[in-house]
């Protein structure tokens, strides 16, 4: 075996790392998209000892000369990227180095791997953060836009998947909306407290130079320094926070999805969803497939997987550093895209979704949607609700004997279950007045789901 070692911080050892336990350690190939993090770190952390005298303006120069060219190659995708090198701080390190030499020997100055990658990392979910609320805030966008053309599309609302009320389209979508309002909530929460510069924390206990954290911590945007060396480097918090905000809305994004392939089904029949989001089958030419919502269903699993895989990692960690935190990275990729995919496709699918009116109207007629009208009609009559629920049930069970519903009846018939009823009645057990009767805030009223669209556009 070759008596070489690890040139970047081999002096201990005598040996060699073994090729596989190399590759097994290596993270390069899944970490090198930090480069843009780890460099804007690493400026700000040589303004930072140039600023406190411990790096010369001509090494700062050479430093920020340098990164720029390494960059610019990592983005033309000529950069020699080395697994002998471990991971993305050590590759641009390297590269660094043998572009201006000692100069860039001294950019670790005050620094460990330990405080630069726990610094890359929020950086890098920082802006993630931010993407993915761009994204949300256009899928919201999007709900708006077809609620506000849907706000008086009489649909049945459901409760156990069973007909309960008469609602509107466009009040259903506003249920949508509340949602991904909550998750928008949480990201933005999330994004505040990961908002902490941990540069300046070194290995764990901090560093013998003369070093501003505060001032690093401006130039990169944070809020504030860490506050405890040791829970700076092995802190992740953050991630398992982000995991869970990213299950939450996950969940939603599912929820939205078992609907839209619901409605889209001949049984239900209530929406179409345009070809550019469907496939066909192989074998059966007359099927339309709901591909994406589908997957977008099935990929919750996956986000749910990796939140429990970092709660896992982190949970028998002494304090502060362990290579285990190495495994918080993959994890973490994959939920910004495979959440950043959902998204968007969901952004681009909800404008595009068109209803089908007649079939939402006929369905709402089926199993007895304004029996709760009939009810409250006879306690505004002076009836107690209880007698009132009673009277209804046997109307009901009439209706259902006959196959008839309530609207249906003739006046004699339902009268027969309580001489309270009157011929106004009817106006009652309509669709249209059942829906307009609810006219509260937050109620079912054409014109209650159009203000709430008005307060929803005022605040995204």
């Amino acid at each position: 075996m070759s008596n070489k070692v690890n040139k970047q911080w081999g002096g201990r050892f005598s040996e060699s790392t073994d090729a596989f336990v190399q590759a097994f350690t290596g993270s390069v190939n899944f970490d090198q998209r930090m480069y843009a993090e780890d460099i804007a770190g690493s400026l700000a952390h040589a303004e930072m000892l140039s600023t406190q005298g411990i790096l010369t303006e001509e090494d700062f120069k050479l430093i920020k000369e340098g990164l720029a060219a390494v960059k610019k190659e990592i983005e033309a995708g000529e950069f020699p990227w080395s697994i002998e090198l471990e991971d993305v701080h050590m590759n641009i390190e390297s590269s660094l180095t043998e572009k201006i030499g000692i100069a860039g020997k001294r950019l670790h100055t005050g620094r460990s791997r330990n405080d630069q990658v726990a610094t890359d990392i929020r950086l890098w979910l920082r802006n993630q953060l931010d993407l993915i609320d761009a994204e949300l805030k256009r899928l919201q966008e999007g709900i708006l836009e077809v609620a506000e053309k849907e706000h008086d599309t009489i649909m049945p609302g459901f409760t156990h998947l069973q007909v309960a009320q008469p609602i509107t389209f466009g009040h259903h979508l506003m249920a949508w909306f509340e949602m991904i309002k909550r998750d928008r909530s949480r990201f933005q929460d999330c994004r505040k407290r990961l908002n902490i510069s941990p540069l300046g924390a070194a290995a764990l206990a901090g560093t013998t130079y003369p070093i501003d954290r505060h001032l690093s911590a401006k130039l990169l945007g944070f809020d504030a320094p860490s506050e405890n060396s040791l829970d700076s480097v092995s802190d992740r918090d953050f991630a398992i926070e982000f995991a869970a905000d990213a299950s939450i809305l996950s969940m939603h994004l599912s929820r939205f999805s078992e609907e839209l392939v619901l409605w889209a089904t001949p049984a239900f029949d209530f929406i179409n969803l345009p070809d550019r989001f469907c496939t066909g089958s192989s074998i059966m030419p007359q099927k339309k497939n709901p591909d994406v919502p589908e997957l977008v269903r099935g990929k919750t699993g996956r986000v749910y997987g990796h939140l429990f895989s970092l709660l896992t990692l982190m949970k028998s960690q002494p304090l502060a550093y362990n290579k285990d935190n190495q495994e918080d990275k993959e994890p973490l990729f994959d939920i910004v895209d495979t959440v950043l995919g959902c998204v968007r496709a969901f952004a681009d699918m909800i404008p595009a979704i068109s209803s089908k009116k007649a079939q939402m109207y006929e369905r709402t007629k089926l199993g007895f949607s304004t029996a709760t009208d009939l009810a409250d009609y006879l306690v505004r009559k002076g009836m107690p609700f209880r007698n009132a629920h009673e009277v209804v049930g046997n109307a009901v069970r009439l209706g259902v004997e006959t196959e008839r519903d309530l609207a249906d009846m003739e006046l004699s018939e339902l009268q027969q279950f309580s001489d309270l009823i009157g011929a106004d009645v009817f106006e009652y057990l309509t669709l249209e007045g059942s829906v307009a009767a609810r006219n509260h805030h937050g109620g079912t009223a054409p014109a209650q789901v159009l203000a709430a669209i008005s307060r929803a556009k005022a605040i995204i």
